[in-house]
């Protein structure tokens, strides 16, 4: 379950690389760069500090083809960019809904701790979408974009850490999870939930 729910959290946050490269008026290229680097930077980070080396974006052929075909899909797709901003929101959200929970899940399989698991899972969904950012010439604050982008990856991470402590390993909890962090992250987005900056920075 976990590759497959890894590949779908691929696509999606690769569709989302691609649009906001189409935003920062990049070329072809950037926009394949950025969305591979939003697509499998969290999973690379997260594989590394499990340990898993190589990495399983360099050994699977999935890992290349699936953030690629989200790249033409994005090339074809961006001259409707501008009307379809609600769909880059998603798509990000969705991303993060289902990096969190394949992060963690693939960290407990390997045996980690639960609290192990669930840092390894909000790597794995906020570490690709920082490097996009940055890459793309927004600098994240420590909490992402203050717009509460590494809370719901908490929260997603730790129900799917404890449901597995609990042997709850079915799909339906792991989809309950996964809507959890995707569904705050957008109501985050839409009511405008956001973090304190820290005293002394202006608003």
């Amino acid at each position: 379950m976990a590759g497959a729910l890894d590949l779908a959290g691929i696509f999606v946050f690769a569709v989302s690389g691609g649009l906001a490269a189409v935003r920062q008026r990049l070329d072809v290229v950037g926009m394949v760069v950025l969305a591979e680097i939003t697509a499998l930077g969290g999973g690379i980070l997260r594989d590394l500090l499990i340990g898993a080396v190589p990495p399983a974006a360099f050994t699977s052929l999935g890992y290349v083809l699936v953030p690629l075909s989200a790249s033409v899909l994005v090339f074809f797709w961006h001259p409707q960019v501008t009307r379809l901003l609600p769909a880059v929101l998603l798509f990000d959200a969705a991303g993060l809904g289902l990096f969190c929970v394949t992060g963690t899940l693939k960290a407990l399989e390997h045996g980690l701790s639960p609290l192990h698991s669930v840092l390894l899972g909000v790597v794995t969904a906020v570490g690709g979408g920082v490097l996009r950012d940055m890459l793309s010439g927004q600098i994240p604050s420590v909490l992402y974009d203050r717009q509460l982008y590494a809370l719901p990856a908490m929260l997603g991470a730790a129900v799917m850490a404890v449901a597995y402590t609990a042997d709850l390993h079915g799909g339906v909890v792991t989809a309950g999870a996964a809507v959890l962090a995707s569904g705050l992250r957008l109501m985050a987005m839409r009511y405008g939930w956001r973090a304190p900056r820290p005293r002394g920075v202006p608003d």
